[in-house]
């Protein structure tokens, strides 16, 4: 499951990381807090494996301990790619030749497909939308998958694309094809955010 942190625990795990290795006064006197509530920090994001704790043992007295990010952490901090991606999909719509740019956006759904159908392969189509499901949500995304009707249906809530979609609803189609690859079905967008739903509804066209 993908990890999620807040703005307060993203600024903590920056400080830290400033910081490199530092113990829990170090952590106090630079955030300005007590040591309580660093201790209980430090504590969740550890639960989170988002900061590693090290015994450290310095001549012959007690052994101190000292806190530094973890590789997740890291990469948790860098997770932000909405700018880099809006600007990406910028570049590429902007180019003249149509040739080379449907080359380059078909590269871009086999890419998404084999990131998210790398463990889709169950053989009925509610197992595979199931595991699609939960390869989204590894992801940050928030989904559902209802299967009270005669068929599937996905919903996203949060929709990974809105600033791009806002701009350009052509990688709404995209997300869907991405889909129906994984899936090996047809899928219709029956509901979508930028039509003013609360959420992006995939239905599956057929069993």
């Amino acid at each position: 499951m993908r990890v999620s942190i807040d703005d307060h625990d993203r600024s903590f795990l920056l400080g830290l990381n400033r910081l490199k290795s530092a113990t829990i006064n170090e952590i106090c006197e630079q955030e300005g807090v007590t040591a309580t509530a660093v201790r209980q920090r430090l504590v969740r994001l550890q639960g989170l494996d988002l900061i590693a704790r090290t015994q450290v043992k310095e001549g012959r007295g007690r052994p101190h301990y000292t806190y530094s990010v973890t590789p997740l952490g890291m990469r948790l901090l860098g997770d932000n790619y909405a700018e880099l991606a809006n600007i990406l999909w910028e570049e590429l719509k902007g180019i003249d030749n149509e040739e080379l740019r449907c080359r380059l956006a078909a590269r871009i759904q086999t890419a998404l497909v084999q990131q998210y159908g790398r463990n889709v392969d169950a053989p009925s189509l509610n197992g595979r939308m199931e595991q699609l499901k939960e390869a989204l949500e590894e992801r940050g995304f928030v989904v559902e998958l209802d299967n009270s009707g005669p068929l599937p249906i996905l919903r996203e809530h949060n929709c990974p694309y809105h600033d791009i979609a806002s701009g350009d609803a052509s990688i709404c189609e995209l997300e869907q094809r991405v889909f129906e690859r994984v899936l090996g079905t047809k899928m219709n967008l029956a509901e979508c955010c930028l039509d003013g739903h609360h959420c992006c509804e995939f239905q599956a066209e057929t069993t």
